[in-house]
């Protein structure tokens, strides 16, 4: 037995106290994590009771599913569930693989300068506030005094009010997304690419591997469990679309094809004080990317031995 223990090496209270200045330091993350995440998850009761701000969260009288019936037999349900998935569905698609071609791009450029250049105006946007970004785009866009449709209107191309177009929401959103944080998004893979032994090029270049079959062979493998691992996440957050730029883009002439979950919560909620309401479909809307986030991540374990957890 004694012989098993030391095999073993030391408890974890052991672990523990030798570093307790590591452990000591991340004590005030613990406590503003602790305090500001998990302790106002008591709240999400409110979705089950006809919540009343003078009777407080437990004085409230119990409804039930009553407010989830509310949203799942409302005709908001089936307007706000496919704006989200469009918009969501089309962001993954065009967002997910141009990080990758770019940090792939980026990996094939020798000239230094020439490539912090490009790095560095790539990242920049990133950088912009949602607000200021959306104001732009609004100029941008505008029919009367916009960048782009005077430029379309010298090539023949009339394009009309684009932000009181409802089908051209979803392209302005996400393409705009493109913009912003596509060459944000790719430092990860950047990071994952100067992993690759430089042995592994030279060895390829002996062989008379070209770039392009190098790129195939060597680095796209690399990225596999960086791409798996964001995909992942990103499959997790499926329902949630980002609130603060769709709600400054939206108006009343794209508001068919923008009213998402988020933006319909905000205005049950706070515009409306329908908390209990409100609190339904947000707790709606987290069980449903839960409940995908497991999913994708076990079939991910199966097919490629690579998950979150």
């Amino acid at each position: 037995m004694r012989r098993t223990e030391s095999m073993r090496g030391p408890s974890v209270l052991v672990r523990a106290g030798r570093n307790w200045g590591l452990y000591l330091l991340m004590l005030p993350a613990m406590v503003i994590f602790i305090c500001f995440t998990y302790l106002p998850m008591y709240g999400v009761i409110i979705a089950f009771k006809d919540f009343r701000p003078a009777m407080g969260i437990w004085g409230s009288a119990w409804a039930g599913l009553k407010y989830f019936l509310r949203y799942f037999n409302s005709y908001m349900f089936t307007n706000t569930i496919t704006n989200t998935l469009v918009i969501s569905l089309y962001t993954i698609a065009v967002t997910f693989p141009l990080p990758i071609i770019l940090a792939l791009m980026c990996n094939q450029m020798y000239a230094r300068r020439f490539k912090k250049f490009f790095q560095v105006s790539t990242y920049l946007p990133h950088f912009i506030s949602t607000v200021v970004m959306c104001g732009m785009i609004i100029m941008f866009l505008s029919p009367s005094s916009g960048v782009i449709p005077k430029i379309c209107s010298l090539a023949g191309i009339q394009t009309g009010d684009l932000m009181g177009n409802a089908g051209a929401f979803s392209s302005i959103y996400v393409w705009t997304e493109v913009w912003q944080h596509v060459g944000w998004d790719s430092i990860m893979y950047i990071a994952a690419l100067s992993a690759v032994d430089p042995q592994l090029y030279e060895a390829a270049e002996v062989d008379g591997a070209s770039k392009w079959q190098k790129v195939l062979s060597i680095d796209i493998p690399m990225l596999v469990p960086t791409m798996i691992t964001l995909f992942i996440l990103r499959c997790g957050s499926i329902l949630g679309v980002g609130f603060e730029k769709v709600y400054l883009l939206q108006n009343d002439l794209n508001i068919s094809s923008s009213e998402i979950i988020s933006t319909y919560l905000y205005k049950m909620g706070l515009k409306s004080n329908q908390y209990s309401y409100s609190a339904a479909i947000g707790l709606f809307n987290n069980v449903v990317n839960f409940v995908i986030l497991i999913l994708v991540n076990q079939f991910s374990r199966k097919i490629s031995d690579t998950s979150l957890f």
